[in-house]
């Protein structure tokens, strides 16, 4: 449930044919059942439209074989699928996430700072109610943030247009009146780009949310 699994650092996804996900991928729209948020008490998970344009899609394989399929629209609202086939074709995780911040580190210090909070088991954020770790749940211990790579296309068929490395981690916390908010908290490192922090919040959706 909500990328559950745990995963290290993988080799880089080799170009291929990207998967269609509940017909979802690069060019499609997925229409949201808005609901899904609009119905949840103290939120920070905000979403004017039920519309997604999906314009880029990145691919991750973790290291007990299954993959996670990320849909990007062009303001960078990301839904996300996990599954063990390749294709796709067994997805039943789905989460959407949207930006909360997104800031340049200060230095070596900053970026230190940083990978530290997500070693711990509660995340502050401001603006945000306190979340628990999800991953290691049961482990209120210091845990290693996990690592991966992130294949990011453009077009279907075409190679990938950059692989970015992250290091991150899963929060959630208990929204009413029936309801799971998640927080995602990454350091990313594209090649040839700039290293940055970023926050995203979201929700799990389930399969009769949305639609593409």
């Amino acid at each position: 449930m909500i990328w559950k699994s745990l995963f290290g650092l993988d080799q880089r996804p080799a170009t291929a044919r990207l998967a269609e996900v509940r017909n979802i991928t690069i060019g499609r729209t997925v229409r949201l059942d808005a609901l899904a948020w609009r119905m949840l008490e103290n939120t920070g998970f905000r979403l004017e439209r039920d519309t997604l344009e999906i314009t880029a899609q990145g691919v991750i394989k973790l290291d007990d074989g299954s993959h996670v399929h990320r849909f990007y629209t062009d303001d960078e609202l990301m839904l996300q699928a996990v599954s063990q086939q390749a294709d796709g074709s067994d997805a039943d995780d789905f989460t959407l996430f949207r930006p909360w911040s997104s800031t340049y580190p200060a230095g070596r210090g900053d970026k230190e700072a940083f990978l530290q909070r997500m070693a711990k088991a509660r995340w502050d954020e401001d603006g945000l109610p306190p979340f628990d770790r999800f991953w290691y749940d049961e482990d209120d211990r210091d845990q290693p943030p996990v690592q991966l790579w992130e294949a990011v296309y453009y077009e279907r068929d075409a190679d990938p247009v950059r692989h970015i490395r992250q290091t991150c981690m899963l929060y959630s916390r208990d929204l009413q009146p029936a309801g799971t908010e998640l927080l995602l908290a990454l350091a990313m490192e594209p090649e040839g780009g700039d290293y940055t922090h970023e926050i995203m919040v979201g929700l799990p959706l389930g399969l009769a949310e949305f639609s593409a």
